[in-house]
């Protein structure tokens, strides 16, 4: 069988094309393409027509049928029923996928069900556990369970091609919106309806923030894994430019090898370095930064201002960071109502694509005053 790669796993291409063959239906429905009570192709036509087989026809109008899209009339043919029936708010179910349910998405759930019990709407929650092929089983049991509607996070630069991730994820049978994930690489070219954090704007307010107070000599340290380091480069190296700094200096390292030894080797480079402000991503790396600043004799924030980014527990270092805080809580409570508004007007609704700044928690270890 015909297969396709993505992300380290594969989706037979007789899937990906039933896809989209039900989503490209769906919006010429929606869009008066074929108008309520006109009647769509026969199969064998459409699959004429298509190029693809008889079977993926019947496929992709069985679950239009499921979706309320058409009606099939026994020895007549099928029918538009025209847009997606309006349910009752209380009716909708929304399906959620988070790669995990601790630290970071537990305050954007809370956002997300804040919104969606106002609005009297079932959510359906599913872990990928940051495993791609988990995820894509998550996505077809929440279709399964009659979701109208999914709010995703979605492994997108996990591996292999994250443009086509995306799509596979357009021609899914329901709206989607992606929480805290876009295509960053496409730039204006993105097709994604999205809700995130603007995590480069959250690295340049830092780096401004330490200049104000007179640091000049800055270090960036990262964990390099995961989607939020890049964009947290790219806003860190950004501000260095814009505000004349001197060359900074870069550490970085994948989670799991971050430990005491390696916090060791990350100060020795930052004293060599002459740096006296850095940022540090994520709380828990900032935190072990901290303690062997202290095992080499540098005082926080006298000698070596700091500053972490995600503020999940960044107040309960031995001396409380300076925190980039991510609105967790008000980029789920947003997304939940980018997707209700998607269900109550369909394609009249405009794609949203939204960034949220985060909020900077000035604490004891940058050495300025609270704000």
């Amino acid at each position: 069988m015909m297969t396709t790669r993505h992300r380290g796993g594969t989706v037979p291409a007789r899937e990906l094309k039933f896809r989209k063959l039900t989503a490209d239906l769906r919006r010429g429905i929606q869009d008066g393409t074929w108008p309520p009570g006109s009647k769509l192709p026969t199969e064998r036509a459409l699959a004429a027509e298509s190029g693809l087989s008889v079977t993926t026809v019947r496929r992709a109008y069985e679950e239009l049928v499921v979706q309320g899209l058409v009606e099939r009339r026994q020895g007549a043919g099928t029918f538009a029923q025209g847009r997606t029936p309006r349910a009752p708010n209380h009716r909708w179910i929304v399906g959620v996928l988070v790669p995990d349910t601790t630290l970071y998405y537990p305050r954007v759930l809370q956002g997300i069900e804040e919104v969606l019990a106002e609005a009297g709407a079932r959510l359906v929650l599913a872990c990928s556990h940051y495993d791609p092929r988990a995820e894509d089983t998550a996505i077809a049991e929440l279709l399964a369970a009659g979701v109208h509607g999914l709010l995703l996070v979605p492994g997108l630069y996990a591996e292999g091609d994250p443009g086509r991730r995306a799509q596979e994820l357009l021609a899914l049978p329901v709206p989607a919106v992606l929480v805290e994930r876009r295509l960053t690489a496409a730039g204006p070219g993105d097709p994604t309806e999205h809700v995130r954090t603007d995590h480069e704007g959250g690295a340049y307010d830092a780096v401004r923030h330490l200049r104000a107070l007179g640091y000049e000599r800055l270090a960036l340290v990262l964990r390099s894994d995961g989607p939020t380091a890049d964009p947290i480069r790219t806003g860190f190296t950004r501000a260095v430019a814009d505000f004349g700094l001197p060359d900074a200096v870069y550490d970085d390292e994948l989670m799991d090898a971050w430990g005491p030894e390696r916090a060791d080797a990350t100060v020795a480079r930052l004293m060599s370095g002459g740096v006296t402000g850095v940022l540090c991503f994520g709380d828990r790396e900032a935190a072990m930064v901290q303690s062997a600043a202290r095992r080499a004799g540098l005082r926080v924030p006298q000698d070596l201002a700091m500053v972490s980014y995600d503020n999940e527990f960044a107040d309960v270092a031995e001396i409380p960071l300076t925190a980039v805080s991510p609105p967790k809580f008000q980029v789920g409570r947003l997304a939940a109502q980018v997707l209700l508004r998607r269900l109550k007007e369909g394609e009249a609704s405009p794609l949203h694509q939204v960034q949220l700044r985060p909020n900077l928690v000035v604490r004891a270890s940058c050495g300025g005053r609270r704000h």
